[in-house]
């Protein structure tokens, strides 16, 4: 139990971003012709030069050197269950993809003791044209199983999965569900020392969630495994994770308790928070997903109005999606989430989508609340998904004529009520 499995030492991660040059921004509809065929042959050669040293080819006039990480250091005893906590772009899933051998890094060194399995993104390892039993036996042989091994696991794999009905269906045409499902039972149930899991548990339903945080607190209590786990929901991490490292732009904590971790991130987090929020510079974008987001409250209690416009980018994704935004109370629990009646309406063409949403927030208890923007295809398929980047403050309270504060000791929204009073005719009620 107090052997060493992971050591990351110093570990640093850089990308470098490309942009357009603002002075072509500017005047990118005056360009003469000559202008354009001069910068697309200083690109190209830019980027042979590149290619030919073995350095990562940027799009863009200007590059700009990002860091996901830097000097992050930390030891993980064997039979830990590791909390990563932090904000997007505070460098989790760069870390994770470093420790499963995903990306190199930049510096630094990693030393593993046993095998890793990874779950990072819906589909990872699977190849969609394979069916979902010949895929657990591929995914097996990558962890360096035997057949005999993987056929001793594979009825608990199927079970767990509860993909019975679709075991020889290729899992292209498997539901982002089911993908997560199997691929989640195939990782745990395979018997790596080390298992990362990132967010993606977020995309299965609740019944399923329970049920994988509890094989994940299985797999460390009574098989002794390593478990790294990110995710949003604090409450998971608080029942299931032993210790905790905050990241923040890349830079990372020393590991400590959980109780600890969880107050330093809501501290640092509620002092970051703003009404705006721009998407980092990153190496990898999506087919759709939000650029810029800026709210503000228009009215007053008991009848204000949360009103958000979001920019949405599209580079052709095929299907159109739909947004939705949670109110996220100062415990990090959604407590409403608020859909436009007009949809699905994003996406198809490519291009740049302006999106504008008002939302009649019901009474609420005087405080902070972070707001949570969502885009998806339906509601177990999550295309971008942006947490607590925003916030808005609640000064007045929900009821004027109340002469004492409200507390959230009974929750955070006071719903309008009335109540008459009648004296009923009965007998008189004794002394």
């Amino acid at each position: 139990m107090s052997s060493t499995v992971i050591t990351v030492e110093n570990l640093s991660k850089s990308y470098l971003v490309g942009h357009l040059a603002a002075r072509h921004k500017e005047h990118q509809s005056y360009l003469a012709l000559r202008d354009v065929i001069a910068r697309g042959a200083l690109g190209f050669a830019r980027k042979a030069a590149d290619m030919l040293r073995g350095r990562q080819v940027v799009q863009g006039d200007e590059v700009e050197e990002f860091w996901a990480l830097r000097d992050v250091s930390f030891e993980v005893k064997q039979g830990e269950v590791i909390g990563m906590i932090g904000r997007n772009g505070a460098g989790k899933s760069t870390l994770l993809k470093i420790l499963s051998r995903i990306t190199e890094p930049s510096s630094g060194r990693v030393r593993l003791r046993g095998r890793v399995a990874s779950l990072l993104e819906v589909g990872t390892g699977f190849h969609p044209e394979l069916t979902g039993r010949e895929n657990i036996f591929l995914n097996g042989a990558i962890l360096g199983m035997t057949q005999r091994e993987i056929r001793r696991k594979f009825d608990e794999i199927v079970a767990f999965a509860e993909v019975e009905r679709f075991l020889d269906t290729p899992v292209k045409r498997y539901s982002s569900g089911m993908y997560v499902r199997l691929a989640f039972a195939v990782a745990a149930h395979l018997e790596p020392e080390i298992l990362v899991i990132d967010e993606v548990l977020a995309v299965g339903d609740v019944e399923f969630q329970k049920k994988c945080l509890g094989k994940m607190q299985d797999v460390a209590s009574r098989e002794g495994r390593t478990v790294l786990f990110v995710s949003h929901n604090h409450a998971a991490i608080r029942s299931l994770c032993s210790h905790a490292i905050v990241l923040r732009s890349g830079l990372a904590s020393p590991k400590q308790d959980v109780a600890s971790a969880l107050e330093q991130y809501s501290a640092e987090h509620h002092d970051s928070v703003s009404s705006a929020w721009r998407r980092p510079p990153s190496l990898e974008s999506a087919q759709i997903e939000f650029e810029t987001i800026r709210v503000h409250l228009e009215g007053a209690q008991p009848r204000l109005r949360l009103v958000c416009s979001c920019e949405v980018v599209s580079r052709g994704f095929d299907s159109r999606v739909f947004i939705a935004v949670d109110v996220v109370d100062r415990n990090l629990a959604a407590i409403m989430q608020a859909e436009p009646r007009t949809q699905p309406f994003i996406g198809g063409a490519p291009g740049r989508y302006r999106v504008d949403l008002c939302v009649e927030l019901p009474p609420l208890v005087p405080g902070m609340y972070r707001l949570d923007f969502w885009l998806g295809t339906h509601n177990t398929q999550t295309v971008d998904h942006i947490r607590q980047a925003v916030a808005i403050e609640i000064v007045d309270s929900p009821n004027p004529q109340r002469s004492f504060p409200y507390t959230p000791d009974h929750g955070f929204i006071v719903p309008m009520s009335s109540a008459t009073v009648t004296q009923l005719k009965t007998q008189a009620v004794p002394a």
